[in-house]
Parts: C-alpha cells; structure tokens; sequence
C-alpha cells in the first residue's frame, strides 16, 4: 500500500516542449524533501491536454529519473476504457509502481458504468490502481457503494477523493474497508481525511514545499494530531493560494516565480 505524501507533479514546459531540466530538478526536489511518491500525467500534469506520445514520454522519464527511489504513480486515467487500458498498460512497460485513473469524463457514466471501467482496466493489468475522484472535473461522483464494490477488485488499492465533502469521503472510509487506502485530494482536507483514517494525500502544494507536505504527513500517520494541526495551519495561506485559479496555474506561476520552471 502506498502511503504518505504523494506529490502530484506539474509537467514543467518551455516553448511548448516538455522542459527536461526543469522536471529532472523537480524531481530531486522532491525526493530530497522527503516525500514518499510522485504523481505524475495527473490533472496537474496537464495529462487531459498531453498528447499520447508525451503522456507516455513523461512517464518512462520520470521513472527514469527516480530511479526506484520513491513509487511513481502514473496519471493513465481517459474517459476511454480502451485508452485508459492502454496507457496503463504503457505505464506498467515503463516501469511505474502503480497507476491513477480519473473517472470517465464527459460521458457521465452510471455508478454501474464507473464500476465496469475500472474492473476491465484491473483485469487487463497488474499494476496497482488507485481511483481518482474528482466530481468537479468529471461531473460525475463516485458513491461509497461503488468504491466498495471496488475495493474488493484485487488490483484496486485506493482512490484519490477530491469530491470536497469530508461526509463522503467518511463514508467511502466505512465502505471501503482497512485495507484500502483513502488519500486526500484536496490539500486543504489533507488534516481531517487522514485524521479519519486516510492513509496519505496527493498533494499539489508538495511540488512548491515538500519537506511540508512530507512531515504533515508522516505525523498525521503517527496519530500526532496536535503537530498535524499546527503543520497544517501553517501551510493553510500557501495551500489556499494554490486554489485562487484552476490548477496548475497558481502552483506553476509559483514555481516560475522560485525560479523553477518557465
């Protein structure tokens, strides 16, 4: 199971290409500041605008760089069950730890529908998954019913929940049983979603402060709640200025401004 501070990482670019530099230095950011794994080709990578080739680029890169260091999970989610099963299958090539799928967009997909995407994608791969659930960008909700009729798919270890209603994802956590990890998709929820259970955040405030995000969360999986709520409120200005536009603008305009990317 993977737990911890997972950032999920820009993909940094330079005149339109991919800017190899600058991700080789936010990687070795990253892990020097302690995190426990990196997300790339997630919806701040931009992996909705990537075209196939670099989608798949970025992630054997990143692999690359890491060099077993810390689990990449990489983003292979597509509102196609075909392509969501291709570019997993890519990432599983590449070498990735395990993958993030977004729920089918656009075609708002029944919960019966929801459910057979990822069941068909866990058969055609061994790689581990974690759902993502992100209503605001797919306009559809993943119900804690469904999640746990997916937590019982072997290959399924966990969903990413950015629905931002702390009353589902604590249903989700009763639904879903132990074994299957919750992690926050919502920086801002990161202290009261893991203080109920979850097991980690895939952050998009690390990609700025890792060492941060890291030790929130390794003393949110510690039970210490009283220095999670004193990392947390610390963190609460630059977390809410990652939200003032739609992700990734604040977080890369941040960047650029530490001198980090274009």
């Amino acid at each position: 199971m993977f737990t911890g501070c997972m950032t999920a990482l820009i993909t940094p670019f330079a005149g339109g290409d991919v800017d190899h530099r600058a991700l080789a230095d936010l990687i070795e950011a990253q892990i020097a500041g302690g995190v426990h794994g990196v997300v790339p080709c997630g919806s701040t990578g931009e992996a909705a605008t990537l075209t196939h080739d670099e989608h798949i680029a970025i992630v054997r890169e990143v692999v690359r760089l890491v060099r077993g260091r810390v689990p990449v999970i990489a983003g292979t989610g597509s509102n196609s069950t075909a392509e969501a099963i291709r570019l997993t299958r890519a990432a599983e090539e590449a070498g990735a730890d395990g993958a993030l799928l977004i729920s089918p967009y656009y075609n708002k997909p029944t919960q019966e529908g929801i459910y057979r995407h990822y069941a068909a994608v866990a058969e055609a791969t061994r790689l581990p998954l974690i759902v993502y659930n992100i209503p605001g960008r797919t306009s559809s909700n993943i119900s804690a019913e469904t999640m746990g009729r997916l937590s019982r798919v072997p290959s399924v270890v966990g969903v990413k929940e950015a629905s931002g209603s702390l009353a589902h994802v604590l249903e989700v956590i009763q639904a879903s049983g132990p074994d299957f990890a919750v992690y926050s998709g919502d920086d801002i929820l990161t202290l009261p979603i893991m203080a109920a259970g979850g097991k980690g955040v895939i952050a998009v405030t690390a990609n700025l402060v890792p060492r941060d995000f890291a030790t929130l969360a390794e003393a949110l999986l510690a039970g210490d709640l009283e220095r999670g709520r004193t990392l947390m409120r610390r963190l609460l200005p630059l977390v809410q200025a990652t939200s003032l536009e739609v992700n990734p603008l604040p977080v890369k305009t941040a960047l650029a401004m530490m001198g980090r990317c274009a």
